[in-house]
Formats: structure tokens, C-alpha cells, sequence
């Protein structure tokens, strides 16, 4: 999880992949050397927890993790590797041979039933001189996926808040002017696929870069009047509007207004360096908040039945990812212990 903050001030034919109403998911990553085997994981979130998380996000094909869900009904969204787009990009036989090792075993059969939801190719990378690479590695999958005759799997890319040129209000959302041409092409790919943009959406980045501008409630969704608003939207809590920028750049791209977009990382650190807005009480006021606000009403002003599709950062606090904030996002400690009551 890259840091990219941009301060966001105050901020159907293509419903055949809908998952289901406001979902609320995790992000399995394996940033420590203190975590549970990932067999052990996936009994924890099928067995302890019974499906109270229905959904997990990797960050790369580990075939020990791919194996252990194959055995599960979670599904399942797979990141591509930044540093193998170049490849995948220029190289059918590449993509192929990356879909035969890490999809096509899990999902047809012999090591389980993998119950892969998407695949997304980069994460994060856009901006950035790597950018190029990405909708080429897209279309590759893609076209080797539909090959190899492994449906409804939707492909994409991660974009942080960093690919937004503009985000106020919520409908002058538009993307970075260097990016905008590669991000227009994107969004048309995944739309003329059903699939959705990942979009990584971060109310505390935003709260921590300027909390003069940007208050507590506005960020952890306890503002009970409106704080922002746009023609005769009104916006009480972050997310939403920054949720609904990036829905108003895709549909700038697009020309439609049915766009999809799914977050594929939210949260908040329970502990670092950044007080007072990193705590426990903090931590647990946001993510409890933000799974009953997609788990009840799923949409946003601008897209009220948007069933939005959300992954909590993260699963782990995780010892090897940088000092302070970072390694302590985690629901759980490396020992199945909560670092705070959410997903019981």
C-alpha cells in the first residue's frame, strides 16, 4: 500500500459481475514473519469467523495461499505483480504461462475450486513512468483468460487517490492530465468487459495530510449533517465523495453513466506515529462505521444502488511492512487476536 496522499478537499447490461449488496472484504497481505500458515488463515476466516468475511484480496499468486482458498467458497480478487507487467504486456505466451501456473489449476478443477472474482494488474502504478504497461497487460489476460475458457472473471488495475487531477465538488471529478489518456482508455476497456475500476480510498490519508480542512467526523462517518455539497447531492462523510470523483472521471471517459468501480483498500491504523487520529478508537470507529454504511446502504449520492464492492485494509498488522502507521492497519494481530471488536 503505497502512500499517495492528494488532498481531496471537503470533499444493466453491465450488471451481469454484481457480487452481491454492499459487500465488506479484507486484504490478506503477508508483510510479516510472525503470520499464520495460510491454511490456517483460510480455516480462521471459514471456520472461526463463518464467512463473516466473504471476500479476500491478494496481493500476488503465492500458490500455497491460492491453494488454501481453492478450498474455500471465499472468493477471491488476485493482484499481477507490478514488477511482471512489463512482461505481461509484451508477451502473449508470458500471460499465458502466468494463467496456467496461477489460475487455471485453482479454478478447473485439481487443487480445489478457486472462486476468483477478478484479477487486477498493478497496483497502484498509475501515475508513474510504468503506467504503459498496464491496459496491454490487461487486454492480454484478458484474451488468455477467455482462451483458456475461464469465465466471469473480471479484469482491472489499482489506482490510488494519486490518479485524480480534480475531486471537488465529487462531479468535477476528472483524472490527472498526465494520466488522463491512459485512464480513459482503461475505463473503456473495463466497461465494454463489465468489469469495475479499484479505486484504493483513504479518508485518513486525507485526514492526516490537512486536519484543519478535513475533520474527524467527515472522515470517519459520523458526521450527522451534511458537510459538503455538490448541486443536490449531499455528502456526510468522505468516502462517498471520493468514491463518487473517481465514478465522475469514469463516466467523463466513458460517456455513461453506469460505470463500475470497486474498492479494493480502505482503513485506518489502529497505532503509529501519527496521533491523535491513529488509535484503536479511531480504527474501530471507521471500519465499523464503513461496514454498516456499504453493508445497509451500498451506494453513494451519486450512485444510491451502486452495491459497492469494498476491501478493509487489512487482515494483519503486519511487521515487515514500513515502521509507525503502516504495520498496524490490521483487524487481527499475527496470533488471531483483535486488535479491536469488528468482524465478530
Amino acid at each position: 500500500m503505497a502512500i499517495k496522499v492528494m488532498l481531496l478537499a471537503m470533499a444493466l447490461s453491465h450488471d451481469s459481475m454484481a457480487f452481491g449488496a454492499g459487500t465488506v472484504g479484507i486484504n490478506y497481505g503477508r508483510l510479516g514473519n510472525n503470520l499464520p500458515p495460510p491454511a490456517r488463515v483460510v480455516e480462521f476466516l471459514t471456520k472461526d469467523l463463518n464467512y463473516a468475511i466473504p471476500s479476500v484480496r491478494i496481493f500476488d499468486p503465492e500458490p500455497e495461499v491460492l491453494s488454501a482458498l481453492a478450498t474455500s467458497n471465499l472468493s477471491v480478487c488476485l493482484g499481477v505483480k507490478n514488477q511482471d507487467l512489463a512482461q505481461m504486456a509484451g508477451s502473449m505466451d508470458y500471460t499465458r504461462n502466468w494463467v496456467r501456473e496461477f489460475v487455471t489449476p485453482y479454478t478447473k478443477g485439481g487443487n480445489g475450486t478457486l472462486k476468483l472474482r477478478y484479477i487486477t494488474a498493478g497496483n497502484e502504478i498509475i501515475p508513474g513512468t510504468e503506467a504503459v504497461y498496464v491496459l496491454p497487460a490487461m487486454k492480454n489476460i484478458q484474451q488468455v483468460l477467455e482462451q483458456e475458457n475461464v469465465p466471469n472473471v473480471g479484469v482491472s488495475t489499482v489506482l490510488s487517490a494519486a490518479a485524480l487531477g480534480s475531486s471537488y465538488p465529487p462531479s468535477n471529478g476528472s483524472f490527472a492530465t498526465e494520466v488522463a489518456t491512459t485512464l480513459n482508455e482503461i475505463s473503456k476497456f473495463v466497461y465494454s468487459k463489465g468489469a469495475p475500476l479499484m479505486i484504493n480510498v483513504y479518508p485518513y490519508f486525507t485526514l492526516a495530510s490537512d486536519p484543519q480542512q478535513v475533520t474527524l467526523d467527515y472522515a470517519s462517518f459520523r458526521s450527522t449533517t451534511p458537510v459538503a455539497q455538490d448541486g443536490d447531492r449531499n455528502y456526510f462523510n468522505l468516502f462517498d465523495s471520493i468514491v463518487d470523483s473517481f465514478i465522475a472521471a469514469m463516466v467523463k471517459a466513458v460517456g455513461k453513466e453506469d460505470v463500475k468501480v470497486v474498492v479494493t483498500e480502505t482503513g485506518w491504523p489502529s497505532a503509529g506515529s501519527n496521533l491523535p487520529h491513529a488509535s484503536v478508537e479511531n480504527a474501530k470507529t471507521y471500519n465499523s462505521n464503513l461496514k454498516k454504511h456499504i453493508q445497509t446502504l451500498g451506494g453513494t449520492p451519486r450512485r444510491p444502488n451502486l452495491n459497492l464492492e469494498t476491501f478493509i485494509f487489512a487482515l494483519f498488522n503486519e511487521n515487515q511492512k514500513p515502521e509507525g502507521t503502516e504495520q498496524n492497519f490490521g483487524s487481527f494481530y499475527p496470533n488471531l487476536q483483535e486488535v479491536y471488536p469488528l468482524w465478530r
